[in-house]
């Protein structure tokens, strides 16, 4: 993700990248993948000091999200973070106050938001009625390089926490209801992860309005991709599906634009004549407007600058973020305690 945030950084205006950061040789790539001459640091701190950058991109594990956030608004900078905001609540809380202490920005890579595709099965679920039943995973058979990505994300965050975050902002945007409860089970599949951790996870939200939703994350070597992909709401009127025919395809279970790639909405009619026949066949819906994982990306970035410039109001966007980290970490909880957890 820092990779293709910067590759957004040096190709959009209005951005100009003053130092990369990391702790091992990825910086040193990224330069020369991005032609080379820009100022490496392998400490954060140094960095903002030399640097003093106008604003900061941080793409690291989710444990130092807390930190490095509230220095860069320290240091007088805005913000753009990876999901979660911070591997507690209690962190994500603490960041969103500190930018509005400092008066900076804060935007969360929320990817789901910017594709055109996600966008529009929100609002077609909308046209669907109450309750809804909201079904979505995303599995991973991971392997090579994905496979130490997600051991290292798993030293501080479960998969239904870490990827569960954009589809129960999903799902709060799709019923507008307050949760109100949620269960969730979850297994631990390999020695390769801490003790207390799960790489595979089951959760379900309970909404006042009667909605229900559920999500699945597993990952590593061991996963199926038997059905890795699936993105449905349901609703008294019909059901609203992504179908993602060759994202969805054996061995694309890992790659990351998979994730993102939508290829076709299908949209269901309940409504049937007297003798329980569909009035209407069933819609396809294919938008011409089909990013990639890098264009989302540089849309998030966008988003960011205009956020920046045009002094955008983020009151709702930073209130999302925490909400659904609150709601996957009660989830978490969930599957370590085995009980029911109140919202």
């Amino acid at each position: 993700m820092g990779a293709s945030h910067a590759i957004a950084y040096k190709t959009i205006g209005g951005f100009e990248i003053c130092g990369i950061v990391s702790t091992g040789k990825s910086k040193e790539v990224l330069n020369e993948r991005l032609g080379g001459g820009y100022p490496l640091f392998s400490d954060y701190d140094e960095a903002l000091a030399k640097t003093k950058p106008d604003a900061v991109c941080i793409s690291t594990y989710p444990d130092t999200h807390e930190a490095f956030a509230i220095k860069a608004f320290e240091s007088g900078a805005h913000v753009f973070i990876e999901k979660p905001v911070a591997d507690t609540v209690e962190g994500a809380e603490r960041v969103a106050a500190a930018a509005n202490k400092y008066g900076k920005k804060l935007v969360v890579g929320y990817i789901l938001r910017h594709h055109p595709s996600w966008e529009k099965f929100v609002e077609l679920s909308h046209q669907l009625g109450k309750p809804l039943v909201m079904r979505m995973n995303l599995n991973q058979q991971s392997h090579g390089n994905m496979w130490d990505v997600h051991r290292n994300l798993m030293k501080s965050l479960s998969p239904i926490v870490d990827c569960g975050v954009h589809y129960i902002d999903v799902m709060c945007q799709m019923t507008r209801s307050k949760p109100l409860q949620v269960t969730a089970i979850g297994a631990r599949l390999t020695d390769d992860i801490p003790q207390d951790n799960y790489n595979y996870g089951q959760l379900q939200i309970r909404f006042e309005d009667g909605s229900v939703g559920w999500y699945e994350a597993g990952w590593g070597p061991m996963m199926s991709e038997t059905a890795f992909f699936v993105k449905d709401v349901i609703g008294p009127k019909g059901c609203v599906s992504i179908v993602a025919k060759e994202a969805g395809g054996t061995g694309k279970s890992d790659n990351v634009d998979s994730h993102t790639k939508t290829e076709s909405l299908r949209f269901h009619h309940a409504d049937i004549d007297v003798k329980n026949q569909f009035l209407q066949d069933d819609e396809w819906i294919n938008l011409t407007d089909e990013p990639d994982h890098q264009e989302l990306c540089n849309r998030e970035q966008r988003y960011f600058l205009k956020a920046i410039q045009d002094d955008l109001d983020l009151t709702d966007h930073i209130q999302d973020a925490v909400n659904s980290l609150k709601i996957a970490f009660a989830c978490d909880e969930s599957v370590k305690t085995g009980q029911v957890v109140y919202l």
